[in-house]
This record gives structure tokens, sequence and C-alpha cells, in this order.
């Protein structure tokens, strides 16, 4: 079995972590940590656990690494992943990062973007981004491995399939995506507040100024093999999980729609939870509670462009489930093990 540790276990990130390996046939929760909750059994934090014995600890990191195999830091950048990662590694056990804090290669735009000074630079070079559609091979002899969060995958797997076909202009790329509020954690926001969400739809950090935009193009760029430039704009839905993307990519020659999609199902042939859909559009309503992340392609010959409609669970693929599909990989296991999850509908 393996043992595993989450830090972070009172957000919904860590929580649906907990979610997932509880179920997992391979794994064992060994550690559940929270520095606000220390004391408290899990089902005093989510009574919908109700029964559950397991509780929160303010562990150290030698405790963490003594204890598992594997720690999932499930915290907002900056935070537990720095004071974790150094001292795991002494111990030989893996992390998982859903941060920020590992995935943008280079330290001075991660300082730049996250308006914080990288402490341990030297282990950027070591770190996975762990989106196994891009970096299957890499993630399973990685030690550290960068969860990439909902916007991103939803963005990256859209466009990654045309990134070497000669017919699109990568120069063009436009991403207009929308995230239900659980991505914003769940800490007190004004703005969250549900006379503030209900029957509202907004567009913000608009203009480049998303701390997503780098790392998307910063993975754009190592398929396409220059360097990309895309126009995202994010906006929040007022509803409680999902990511919908809608990519567009003009092209510089008039191309047939089925050679398109076709390209897609040949790119995520080997995927087990890309569905390149052909009769329907994605919906947030379908993919919701599993680890699926459903595309669909169409051609608008009038624009000549090319429009991709993307959708996750931004918990989910977006975020502990990645992180699980990223650990089945690093420990040998089959990549959808613990995680063929059930659709929630309606």
């Amino acid at each position: 079995m393996i043992k595993a540790g989450i830090v972070g276990v009172s957000g919904y990130g860590g929580i649906e972590l907990f979610h997932i390996l509880s179920s997992h046939p391979d794994v064992k929760i060994t550690a559940i940590k929270s520095k606000s909750y220390n004391g408290n059994k899990l089902s005093e934090i989510y009574p919908h656990l109700a029964g559950s014995k397991l509780e929160c600890r303010d562990y150290s990191a030698d405790e963490l690494a003594e204890n598992c195999d594997v720690v999932f830091t499930a915290v907002p950048h900056g935070e537990a992943s720095f004071e974790y990662v150094e001292k795991i590694k002494k111990y030989d056990k893996k992390i998982i990062d859903l941060s920020a804090d590992f995935r943008i290669h280079e330290k001075e735009v991660y300082e730049k973007w996250y308006k914080v000074k990288h402490p341990l630079p030297e282990l950027l070079k070591e770190a996975v981004y762990g989106l196994p559609e891009l970096h299957r091979e890499k993630i399973k002899s990685a030690w550290l491995v960068a969860n990439p969060g909902c916007y991103t995958t939803c963005s990256i797997l859209a466009s990654a399939p045309l990134l070497k076909e000669d017919f699109v202009d990568t120069d063009s790329i436009i991403i207009d995506a929308k995230s239900g509020t659980s991505g914003a954690g769940r800490k007190l926001k004004e703005n969250l507040h549900f006379s503030e969400m209900d029957e509202s739809f907004y567009a913000y950090n608009i203009a480049g100024t998303h701390r997503h935009t780098p790392e998307i193009e910063q993975e754009l760029s190592l398929i396409s093999g220059k360097d990309i430039v895309i126009s995202f704009s994010p906006h929040l839905l007022p509803v409680v999980r999902g990511i919908l993307a809608t990519t567009y990519i003009n092209v510089k020659k008039e191309i047939d729609e089925k050679n398109v999609l076709e390209i897609f199902k040949n790119f995520y042939n080997t995927h087990p939870f890309v569905r390149v859909l052909e009769d329907h559009l994605p919906n947030i309503k379908y993919v919701s509670g599993t680890n699926f992340m459903d595309i669909a392609v169409k051609y608008d010959a009038r624009a000549k462009r090319i429009i991709i409609i993307s959708a996750l669970d931004n918990l989910i693929k977006g975020a502990g489930g990645q992180a699980v599909q990223n650990m089945n990989l690093m420990f040998g296991l089959p990549e959808d093990r613990g995680l063929r999850l059930k659709p929630v509908y309606p």
C-alpha cells in the first residue's frame, strides 16, 4: 500500500484529494495536516464525512516524510510547499505540489508573476510539470511533480494537438475561459458571497494579468518549439464546479474540419481521461465529479478560424484527480487506478 499524506486537507483541493485517495485500492492515508484545524477530526470540518475518525495534525516535514511514501501539498503558492519539499527530498520520498511554486521553469518569471522570492530555484529543473497527456514518461521517474491547475489544464490541452500543424497561426491564440467559484478556494472573500455571485457573471484579471498566463505559454511554447504569446481572459461563473474554455486559433489556409478532428483523436488516442466529442459540445455538467476532460473542435470557414471547446471539473481533473493520476504514474500503477469516477448528474 502507498502511504499518503495531505497538507492542506481543509481546503477544497485537499478534501477532494481525500475523497479520491480514501477509496483508492492501493492507498492508505497516513497523515492529514491542517494548521488551522490542528486536533480537529475531519468530520468536524466537513460534516458530510460524519463517521471518519481521521484527525488533522500540524505535522512537521520530518513527521510527514517518516509516515508517508508520497505527500500532496494542497496549499496556496509560497506556503507549505517551500517548507516541505526540500526536507522530504532528503528522505527519498515523493511529493506532488498542487500550488504554482514549481510549475514555472524560470525563477525570474515565477517571481515576476507571483511577487514572491523563490527560495528553492535549484529544484525548478528537477520538478516535472504534471500534465500526463504531455509528460507521462517524465512523470513516471519524477520525485517532485508540479500539478497543473484547472485553467491551465483546460487551456493547454485544448491547443496542444494543433501547435505543430503548419496550417495554424500560433500567434493568434485567444482563450476565453470560465470557472466555477470553488476554484477560488474556501477562504471567505467578499466577491464570492452568495448575494454577490448569484445571477452574476464577470471577467477578471484580463489583458495578460492572470497568473496562469505564463504557465500556459510555457507549455504551448515547448510543444510548438517557438515562443507563444496568448490572449487569456478568465471569467467567474455562478456555479460551484467546472471550467469551460473556448479557444480560437486562426488558420493560414482552408482546412477540412474532419481532418482537424482526426488530429485531436490521434493525439489523445492513448490518454484515458481526454474525450474527443463528435456528436455534442462539452458541458461542465457532463464532467462534474469525474477526472475527464471533454474536447470538441469546430471550423468556422467564414472567419477562417478553428474553435475548440474544452471542459473539466476544476477540483478533479483540474486539481485532486490529476494529482492522483500523477501519483499512479510515479508508483507504476495503471494511470486510471482509483479514478474511474462516475459523473454527478443531474
